[in-house]
């Protein structure tokens, strides 16, 4: 989604959006004793028929204790949710939300990124309940938001936000010092993960209202979410990491 300034090239594709022109059983066996036997034929049938069940139950034992094994080891090649992010955050740290980032540092955050939505559980997330409120962007890799071609002192170096309202369908990014821009958007569910995202008014300074033009719309796709952090993927290739400030908050309709 995209914060912009008419005066500048301050279009913040923040989702990011692309501007656009214009998916084993068990068989238990009985045993029949003949009818022609006598008491010790009786007792080794038994005694046999037992020892063959006792076999069986061992390897029923063998069969489920091999099957925890593997489910075991294949949730530890999974990982675990909470040091994913973790590790995630400590990578994300020193490289001022990206700005800061070499080619390598961000193909490393890819990959944790990928391990982390890998194990996402929410499988219909704007059903959730988990986006509504307001986020903080803390990673991506798009230029645009970060300035990166700007001298230092004229990039957003204030917080970014990005708020979202499933109920009303209603996205809004907001910059901080030293611009303030906002803008806010209507949200059109493409699937259970994706949204088409369509501009609608920009604040300059956070005061100046102007109308959105036609072709300020994209594509945002939530690939993780939980109570802490959300990660998403913007129809540009773009990688979004945020973590929630605040829950109660509502977008201006």
């Amino acid at each position: 989604m995209a914060l912009a300034t008419p005066s500048s090239s301050s279009l913040v594709s923040f989702c990011p959006l692309r501007t656009h022109s214009a998916g084993p059983s068990l068989c238990f066996a009985s045993l029949r004793l003949p009818s022609r036997r006598n008491s010790r034929d009786v007792e080794a049938s038994w005694s046999g028929g037992a020892h063959r069940l006792s076999s069986t139950a061992g390897a029923a034992e063998r069969w489920r204790l091999g099957v925890s094994f593997f489910t075991s080891l294949n949730s530890k090649k999974r990982g675990n949710p909470e040091e994913i992010k973790e590790e995630l955050l400590e990578a994300i740290a020193p490289l001022d939300r990206g700005a800061e980032a070499t080619e390598e540092d961000r193909e490393r955050i890819d990959q944790i990124a990928q391990k982390l939505e890998a194990v996402n559980s929410v499988k219909e997330p704007f059903k959730s309940g988990l986006l509504d409120g307001k986020w903080e962007l803390i990673y991506t890799t798009s230029r645009s938001i970060l300035a990166t071609k700007r001298p230092k002192i004229l990039r957003p170096n204030g917080k970014i936000y990005q708020s979202i309202n499933c109920d009303t369908l209603r996205a809004q990014n907001m910059e901080t010092w030293p611009f303030f821009n906002q803008v806010t958007a209507n949200l059109v569910p493409l699937n259970a993960r994706r949204v088409a995202v369509k501009f609608d008014t920009f604040k300059i300074l956070g005061l100046i209202p102007i109308k959105a033009p036609g072709r300020a719309r994209g594509e945002l796709e939530i690939t993780y979410v939980d109570e802490e952090i959300r990660v998403s993927r913007g129809d540009r290739g773009n990688l979004f990491i945020l973590t929630m400030v605040d829950r109660s908050y509502r977008v201006p309709t």
